[in-house]
């Protein structure tokens, strides 16, 4: 809660006005083991969602997940890669061809983020019409330069 303190302060003219500082919070870190900020923590990685989602609808390999998401890096993907995979979020099988392959599946847990991540879409998605009616809106409001 903000908490506030009353000052008094005396102009020049004589006359006295009252002002209101406002005390800022200081930033207060979650619980330690707080179920939200552990799984913000996952899902708030770089690219994390993203390869969550490319792995929902079943197992890919890396090249099929580089295709899937352009914009991403090799050396990145890799790690974000390892990482979910040391987080229990996806499963990497290394197959026995001729050069090895490498496939990458959600685990139990992954696949439990899937509806998150949906629901995330879904509010995105709502979001991004809103701001595209009030951008319309405000160009309705706004006078004609004619």
């Amino acid at each position: 809660m903000l908490s506030g303190i009353a000052r008094e302060t005396k102009l020049r003219s004589g006359a006295q006005v009252s002002a209101m500082t406002l005390k800022l919070r200081k930033k207060v870190p979650p619980p330690p083991g707080c179920p939200m900020s552990a799984c913000m923590s996952l899902l708030g990685g770089v690219w994390t969602p993203e390869i969550i989602w490319n792995l929902s609808e079943g197992s890919r390999r890396f090249s099929e997940l580089r295709r899937a998401m352009p914009a991403i890096s090799a050396k990145v993907l890799s790690a974000r890669l390892k990482d979910l995979e040391q987080r229990g979020v996806l499963c990497r099988a290394v197959l026995a061809t001729t050069p090895p392959s490498v496939v990458y599946t959600l685990t139990d847990l992954g696949e439990e983020l899937i509806p998150a991540i949906r629901a995330i879409v879904e509010v995105g998605s709502k979001l991004q019409r809103r701001m595209t009616s009030a951008v319309g809106c405000a160009a309705l409001k706004r006078p004609s330069s004619c």
